[in-house]
C-alpha cells in the first residue's frame, strides 16, 4: 500500500505535466525529467511485441530541449491546441529511488475554427525518480492505443 502523501505527489506531477503542455509552456517540458532521461512515443503494437521502433525517442533531457527548440522556432505547422484528459496514476511499484506507475491518457486537439478532434489516446509507462528537486520523470513511455497517428506529432504527449 503506498502512502497517501507520495500518491498525491504523483498526481500532482502528472496534472503539473499535462497543464503546462495544455498551456503550451514547451520550455517546462524537459524540467520534469531527470537529466538522464528517455522519452518516447510509440505505437501499443511495438511496445506489446518488444519492438524497439518509436515514432519519437530521446535519451537525455537535452535532446528534449532541442525538441523544443525545433518545435516552436524551426517548424511550421497549422497553430493547435492540445488538451489532456489523464486518468489516476495506478502505481505499480516503489522503492527508496524510484517508483514505477501508469495511466491512461487522451490528447484531443483543437485548431482554430475547426471542431475538436482525439489526437491520441493512450497510456503512460512511468519511471519516476525521487530527486532533491521533488519528483521526476526517469523514463516515461507514451503508448498509443491506434496504430496511426497524424503526421503532423509536434509536440509533446
Amino acid at each position: 500500500m503506498i502512502e497517501f502523501g507520495l500518491y498525491w505527489q504523483i498526481g500532482q506531477l502528472y496534472a503539473d505535466y499535462a497543464a503546462a503542455l495544455d498551456a503550451g509552456e514547451w520550455d517546462k517540458w524537459p524540467d520534469f525529467f531527470v537529466e538522464d532521461c528517455v522519452y518516447k512515443v510509440m505505437p501499443r503494437e511495438n511496445h506489446e511485441r518488444g519492438f524497439p521502433l518509436a515514432t519519437m525517442s530521446f535519451e537525455s533531457r537535452g535532446m528534449l530541449k532541442d525538441r523544443v527548440y525545433g518545435a516552436t522556432d524551426t517548424i511550421f505547422h497549422d497553430p493547435y491546441y492540445q488538451r489532456h484528459v489523464v486518468g489516476a496514476p495506478r502505481v505499480l511499484s516503489v522503492d527508496a529511488v524510484r517508483i514505477a506507475s501508469e495511466a491512461s491518457y487522451a490528447v484531443f486537439r483543437t485548431k482554430p475554427n475547426q471542431l475538436t478532434t482525439v489526437y491520441n489516446v493512450g497510456r503512460y509507462e512511468d519511471v519516476i525518480r525521487r530527486t532533491p528537486d521533488g519528483l521526476k520523470f526517469e523514463s516515461r513511455l507514451c503508448i498509443f492505443d491506434s496504430e496511426l497517428i497524424p503526421n503532423s506529432l509536434i509536440y509533446p504527449i
